[in-house]
């Protein structure tokens, strides 16, 4: 029987995406699980992987055409099964009607196609920003890793490509040069911008917000990151962050209610806990997960973890990635960020942000000491949980911290 492939909702927050690389052809074997194509969203280009075997019987959605989520991309059949009819290729780039606006969300007007790229490295970000202002990207020099071109560089591309206006003669010496006065300026958002300020409005306007903040002495946790780095391999050393998603991983096992999404009448609580990490890229956060944290060791957690940032920043992140996160971890304190608040990130019910540790006048037993000392704040959406409720999961998180030898078990 045929199966209908449709374009994925890679996020909470995608409304379409766009096929940049079809890896089958048509009448070509496919295996379940195998990646079938690159889907580029607002954020990043995804691996999208087929969820049936068969044979590509047709391919319905052209690269390099935007299509909304649920529609049909391309058709799976068994061997020798012959294509419905009824499935009509997607329209050409240029009969695709843009989407009405929306007067909050105004979208940017569609400029004519770049010339072809060939094999020029770009970002996705670079390239969607290039095709969008109608810049060819081989006239672009890039200055990323090898060359890899940037949004920045598209961005200093356009605004240096306007010719320069004839030099005029100088004025006489006698003559004092006028002081030009400061001029108003507008800067384009990108749709990755668009994106976030849509999910962050959303949220704030849908989801009440609480915020619980605790002080969590560092000191062991400290004491056995560095005592497990210089026991492992220099290139699987364990970050602060990946001390945060394993307590928070034992935290959730015993409050599921903070793994869960409101769903009107009722809550949907997750078995597994997929941890979604902010992971800030030059043209904006994205926020993708380590799944299954709950069965993962503290190695398995920050091996995962480097291989998720760096798939990130190369743009090559799986579906499941996106759209599967059950809570998530906003972490500023390679900023010096001291103590912040984070906005959840929908349907989540909350999101801990962490500030930085540091060492800090401390009174143990009535004497004054130094401590390694780190601030946590939790938001949490109200409609899921109480003050109360709240608080003791952050307490459970900073008992875990504080007691870290359950972080090895």
């Amino acid at each position: 029987m045929a199966t209908n492939v449709v374009m994925p909702q890679m996020g909470y927050d995608m409304r379409e995406g766009t096929v940049v690389r079809w890896y089958k052809q048509e009448g070509e074997t496919v295996d379940r699980g195998e990646v079938i194509a690159d889907i580029e969203t607002d954020k990043a280009t995804v691996e999208f992987e087929a969820y049936t075997g068969g044979v590509l019987g047709r391919i319905v959605a052209e690269a390099g055409v935007a299509v909304p989520v649920g529609e049909l991309i391309a058709i799976i059949t068994e061997p020798g099964e012959s294509v419905p009819e009824a499935a009509a290729p997607a329209p050409s780039p240029a009969a695709v009607p843009a989407p009405a606006p929306v007067a909050a969300e105004p979208e940017p007007a569609a400029a004519p196609p770049p010339a072809s790229d060939g094999g020029v490295r770009a970002s996705p970000i670079a390239r969607r920003l290039a095709r969008e202002r109608g810049i060819d990207l081989a006239l672009v020099a890039g200055s990323g890793p090898n060359g890899r071109i940037t949004e920045r560089d598209v961005e200093n591309y356009q605004a240096a490509a306007p010719a320069a206006a004839p030099e005029t003669a100088p004025a006489p010496a006698s003559t004092p040069e006028p002081v030009a006065a400061p001029s108003d300026s507008r800067i384009e958002l990108s749709r990755m911008r668009q994106t976030i300020a849509r999910v962050t409005s959303d949220s704030k306007s849908t989801a009440p917000h609480f915020y619980v903040t605790a002080e969590v002495d560092m000191g062991s946790a400290m004491s056995l990151r560095r005592d497990v780095n210089d026991a492992s391999d220099p290139e699987n050393r364990v970050s602060v962050n990946d001390l945060m998603v394993k307590a928070c991983a034992l935290a959730l096992a015993k409050h599921p209610k903070f793994n869960s999404f409101f769903r009107g009448d009722h809550l949907e609580v997750h078995g597994a806990m997929n941890i979604g990490i902010a992971i800030a890229l030059e043209s904006g956060l994205i926020l993708p997960g380590v799944s299954n944290c709950e069965s993962k060791s503290l190695l398995q957690i920050a091996s995962a973890t480097k291989d998720l940032i760096a798939r990130a920043n190369s743009g090559t992140l799986r579906n499941e990635e996106y759209s599967s996160t059950t809570f998530s971890i906003s972490n500023m304190g390679m900023f010096d960020v001291e103590s912040f608040t984070a906005i959840i990130y929908p349907p989540h019910a909350a999101i801990l942000a962490v500030g930085s540790v540091k060492q800090q006048p401390v009174v143990r037993d009535g004497e004054l000491t130094v401590g390694t000392m780190m601030k946590a704040t939790l938001s949490t959406d109200h409609r899921v949980a109480d003050g109360a409720e709240a608080a003791q999961f952050l307490m459970e998180i900073k008992r875990v911290l504080e007691n870290p030898v359950s972080l090895l078990l």
